[in-house]
């Protein structure tokens, strides 16, 4: 058994998780075609869904085990993972370069993102067995996201090994219709992503497809300022989203993942994991940067019952009938 793993834990998740070096341009609006434009600002960040997410979900609580491949240019992605207490020993280096994503923020607050794949494209059978192998010697989920590779042979594996699994299908291609989805314990995508699996359009029509078509995997939906909802085991859950200034939304997606998927596996219920996450991610907004702008677990519970983020908006999402 790798170190670092003294006993049990209410949530333990192994994540293989990309990890990406955010090269980050601040714009007043996106580039268009043909135009050479001037940065306002420019930064350099530690980033992807998987590191992002990897740190959301120790920020929230979780004991997270981050596994899958960084490059020789790696040094500041683990350090960034150990500093959050993210435990890196299935993380395994390799010489050709991480993933990198070239982003642009606008004024608004939106954001647009050019990746490379790199080491994040690179994963094997060999390093997925080992290291889920290990992982159940602590017992818990693995989770994965869509920007590696291999990932409906994770869920498979995971699910052969008696390991909860979550896939946030995000970012979406036709891929991901073909991963064992029913394989799985969450499905956590947004309209776009649930649009592309579903084929449907509407909120409501995207979860009731979802759900026929998956009975036994809980599904997420994320709707930004429209709020979120659950459906699991024929049970529809909702929650509004709360009203702040948006500065970037980079990591607001994989900060809910974290506060729902932690508040999932400690317990708490459907009702009360949609409530802190929508708080969590927005605080995270409200800041610049993506992993650096998730809050930590303290901060997202004493905003909720100071009411500094104001009230929760009413669930504009629609609901299947």
């Amino acid at each position: 058994m790798a170190g670092g793993k003294n006993g049990r834990h209410a949530a333990n998740i192994i994540n293989f998780g990309s990890l990406n070096i955010d090269k980050v341009y601040r714009v007043d609006e996106f580039v268009r075609p043909g135009e050479t434009k001037t940065a306002a600002q420019y930064m350099i960040n530690c980033g992807g869904k998987g590191l992002n997410q990897s740190i959301a979900l120790s920020r929230a609580g979780c004991r997270v085990f981050h596994a899958g491949l960084c490059g020789f240019d790696g040094d500041m992605l683990i350090a960034k993972l150990n500093e959050n207490g993210v435990d890196t020993c299935y993380l395994k280096r390799a010489e050709d370069p991480s993933g990198h994503a070239v982003i642009e923020v606008n004024d608004a607050g939106e954001n647009r993102i050019l990746l490379y794949g790199g080491t994040n494209l690179g994963l094997t059978k060999e390093l997925v067995d080992s290291a889920l192998t290990d992982f159940c010697s602590v017992g818990g989920l693995a989770l994965v996201q869509n920007e590696t590779n291999l990932v409906d042979y994770i869920i498979e594996r995971g699910k052969e090994l008696g390991l909860m699994t979550a896939l946030n299908a995000a970012p979406y291609n036709p891929r991901v219709n073909s991963y064992p989805l029913d394989k799985l314990d969450f499905l956590i995508v947004n309209e776009i992503e649930g649009a592309g699996i579903s084929g449907k359009d509407s909120p409501e029509e995207i979860l009731r497809e979802l759900a026929g078509r998956l009975p036994n995997t809980g599904v997420l939906l994320t709707l930004g300022r429209h709020g979120s909802a659950y459906f699991a085991k024929g049970k529809l859950y909702t929650c509004g989203a709360f009203e702040v200034n948006a500065v970037d939304t980079t990591a607001a997606g994989d900060t809910f993942t974290g506060y729902f998927l932690y508040a999932m596996l400690a317990g708490l219920g459907a009702d009360k994991a949609l409530l802190q996450a929508s708080a969590a991610s927005a605080i995270a907004v409200t800041r610049p940067g993506a992993a650096d702008s998730v809050p930590h677990r303290v901060e997202a519970l004493s905003a909720m019952e100071n009411g500094s983020l104001g009230p929760v908006k009413p669930y504009q999402g629609g609901k299947p009938e």
